[in-house]
């Protein structure tokens, strides 16, 4: 049985993944084709001929198409809770009440033309709709791997409705206990805030993460936000979370907030620099957020955890690594599995497996990312050769030791390898690296080459012969999905990977999953003592991540990168 899964239903990250009979063989955002970072308002056209061209099928043998987004009927209660909390915004209210699902329509509308567009046949091939938060929910708990009963979050901006998912999986089969709904959204919270602190929405989030650690939480109170207690939660709509006429408006566009957070708060930030009373913000804010969000989660799933300590997270606030920490600290907890593409992109895995699981053919756990497009050293060259400019190019004898020296030398790398990573994490296949132990390596990637904040932090990928002593825990982290307490005899071997706060972002590479990546990581461990590079994404800033060699090229020569090696070729600069 061959599933095919769509997303872009929420206007952004549109994606496509395929399994078949169980199988995930390719996944992929549409954002990496376009060279538009989040494809907001696009349907995930080229991401569905990708993964129809890496299976080997034709558009015929497709037997279901899911997308994650489902009509809500008048009798739920998403549709009139939305009524009750706009009631300042009638126009809001009454078309929740009287055209609700008018986005669903139009979503399939796309979709429709989508499968004819590409010869799928809109009529011929079975359509199922998924809920969003339930696709949010299929990505995380069906590609666990989790036989026991798992508990199950969902945390997000909004989906049709609902905003926060709290459930459980047991035998293949996912159990709603409670949803919440829009305005109530921890996620929209948080992302009000990071437009305040001068960020954009869907991609500054980690940055106020990253910015929290340089400010003090108790400095301000922002318990005024939001009204948390008995397990529930009401957001504050008349600072955050508001539409219409409520919304702050600067220079022709809306925010998320209103006018009065700017009365109450200050100025919204400018600039890249970190400076007070921001920083204090930032923290109050990921504190507040950490705080509201274990409290529900200890509420509605307190009992299951304490039953299995099995937990399964998806939706885009579980890409908030700081607190992943603090839910793998909670009593109980033996293992948390975030799906790696938690945002919306991931929905497109999520509604295939759920899909795929109600059609009688169970998901295979997830094992790894490296899910899109593998281009060979023979196009690699091609790629240079037809260049726009001079390339300078050479083979090399010994791929993983030859960078591994540069890297030993002090110089960061550009790393292009295998199939490119599903989700927003650079894991050794599209990726800059550096020597986590050079002083100035991360200020020299941040300030030369990505052109970002320089206060931004940078992880580490971390052989697993080496990763519990470094992270001080046996918890599986191939992701980059959750901090840990840098231990502090490694915290002065590798500083330029240890944040503000002590902690690191980390992934840990096993050679089962990426031999080539973990050879490198072998080699850097002979010449330096340290198991470990400094890894982020191939990109520049406000791009999305390097897809094809001609991308990688692009990227070399609009920085200051001196080297990079793709496949088997070493590429410098004259």
């Amino acid at each position: 049985m061959i599933v095919l899964g769509l997303s872009g239903a929420v206007n952004h990250d549109a994606s496509a993944a395929l399994y078949i009979d169980g199988k995930l063989v390719a996944a992929v955002e549409e954002e990496r084709f376009l060279r538009d970072k989040h494809a907001k308002g696009k349907m995930p056209y080229e991401a569905t001929k990708f993964c129809l061209e890496q299976a080997g099928i034709t558009p015929e043998q497709i037997d279901i198409v899911a997308f994650p987004y489902a009509e809500i009927g008048l009798k739920s209660p998403a549709r009139w809770h939305y009524a009750k909390r706009h009631w300042y915004a009638p126009d809001r209210a009454l078309t929740a009440l009287f055209s609700g699902n008018r986005r669903y329509w139009r979503n399939h509308q796309n979709v429709m033309k989508l499968l004819d567009d590409l010869g799928i046949g809109a009529d011929r091939v079975k359509f199922v709709p998924v809920e969003h938060h339930l696709a949010h929910a299929s990505s995380a708990y069906h590609l666990s791997g989790f036989k026991e009963k798992t508990a199950i979050i969902g945390i997000d901006g909004k989906g049709e409705y609902a905003t926060t998912f709290f459930g459980y999986g047991e035998n293949g089969r996912i159990h709603k206990i409670k949803e919440f709904y829009d305005p109530d959204s921890l996620g929209g919270m948080y992302g009000a805030l990071t437009e305040y602190l001068g960020f954009e929405m869907l991609d500054g989030e980690f940055k106020v993460m990253g910015m929290a650690p340089y400010g003090d939480p108790s400095r301000f109170d922002f318990s005024r936000l939001i009204d948390c207690k008995d397990g529930n939660f009401k957001v504050n709509n008349k600072l955050v979370n508001t539409v219409g006429l409520r919304r702050h408006k600067k220079n022709g566009k809306g925010y998320f907030f209103s006018s009065d957070l700017i009365d109450w708060l200050g100025p919204m930030r400018e600039g890249d620099e970190k400076d007070e009373p921001y920083i204090d913000y930032a923290a109050s804010i990921q504190d507040l957020l950490e705080k509201t969000a274990l409290q529900l989660i200890d509420h509605y799933l307190g009992d299951i955890i304490k039953e299995t300590g099995k937990i399964a997270y998806a939706g885009g606030v579980a890409l908030n690594v700081k607190l992943n920490q603090r839910i793998i600290a909670m009593p109980g907890v033996k293992e948390l599995f975030v799906q790696p593409a938690a945002s919306d992109a991931g929905t497109a895995i999520g509604a295939a497996s759920y899909a795929s699981q109600m059609a009688g053919v169970p998901v295979e756990k997830m094992e790894h990312v490296y899910l899109g497009p593998a281009y060979t050293t023979e196009q690699c060259i091609e790629a240079c050769d037809n260049y726009e400019q001079p390339v300078t190019w050479q083979r090399m004898n010994n791929v993983t030791a030859e960078t591994a020296q540069i890297l030993a030398d002090g110089n960061p790398i550009s790393w292009f390898q295998g199939r490119m990573e599903f989700g927003p994490r650079a894991l050794g296949n599209r990726s800059i690296l550096g020597s986590p132990s050079h002083s100035g390596v991360a200020d020299r990637i941040n300030a030369q080459i990505k052109y970002r904040e320089r206060w931004r932090p940078f992880c580490p990928s971390i052989l697993d012969t080496v990763a519990p002593e470094i992270l001080q825990t046996d918890h599986p982290s191939p992701y980059m999905t959750f901090t840990f307490d840098v231990n502090e005899s490694w915290k002065s071997r590798i500083p330029e990977v240890v944040h503000e706060d002590g902690t690191a972002r980390a992934q840990i590479v096993t050679q089962h999953t990426n031999p080539r990546y973990y050879s490198l990581l072998q080699e850097m461990e002979k010449l330096t003592g340290n198991g470990v590079v400094l890894n982020t994404s191939l990109n520049r800033r406000g791009e999305p991540m390097v897809c094809s060699p001609t991308d990688a090229l692009n990227m070399f020569f609009g920085s200051d990168l001196q080297y990079l090696v793709m496949e088997d070729i070493l590429i410098t600069k004259q």
